[in-house]
């Protein structure tokens, strides 16, 4: 089943434990998600939003359930989601997702690589080939990309520092599963 608005719009480290095991479906494509960090509000340092609305960061102001993809380090597309209600700046930045349906087309996407093939959040862009033309996109309204509850569910949800910031460092704010690592 779907997500729903009403799913997104929680507060985003509940949607971020929450997200764990649900399944990301784009085209032909899915994986269940394992590996998450949230970027809250302008008082979160790290967070994109923390001085305000860009064009490259508008999505996070979104309601919840809208997908905020953009480039880094000249080379590397990242995949958010909106959380939280219109006009709070807030995502989840989905760190990785474990193979599903599609899996031959992630290996091709990611140039032959069988091992590691969507565990980082560049990598899961490249396996689905996401890139900026798939920004913005309602993943409540959209047929072709959206998130899924199949009933799968973690053991136990880890937390520990979000990875690779320079600011808020002593937040717990990345949420993985270990079982789908």
């Amino acid at each position: 089943m779907k997500l729903s608005r009403n799913f997104y719009l929680k507060n985003t480290l509940v949607v971020c434990k929450e997200l764990l095991g649900k399944v990301l479906v784009y085209n032909d494509m899915s994986g269940i998600i394992s590996e998450v960090e949230a970027y809250r509000g302008t008082g979160d340092d790290a967070c994109h939003a923390a001085r305000g609305m860009t064009p490259r960061n508008k999505p996070m102001f979104e309601a919840g359930g809208f997908s905020y993809i953009y480039f880094i380090y000249g080379m590397y597309h990242c995949m958010n989601i909106s959380t939280e209600k219109e006009g709070f700046p807030a995502a989840v930045l989905l760190r990785g997702i474990v193979p599903l349906e599609g899996k031959e087309k992630m290996i091709i996407n990611r140039g032959g690589k069988t091992k590691a093939i969507s565990n980082g959040p560049g990598k899961l862009c490249q396996a689905l080939g996401l890139d900026k033309t798939s920004n913005n996109i309602d993943l409540v309204t959209s047929d072709f990309f959206y998130v899924e509850d199949r009933g799968i569910k973690p053991k136990t949800i880890h937390t520990s520092p979000r990875i690779g910031i320079s600011t808020a460092q002593d937040l717990e704010w990345r949420f993985f599963a270990k079982e789908f690592l």
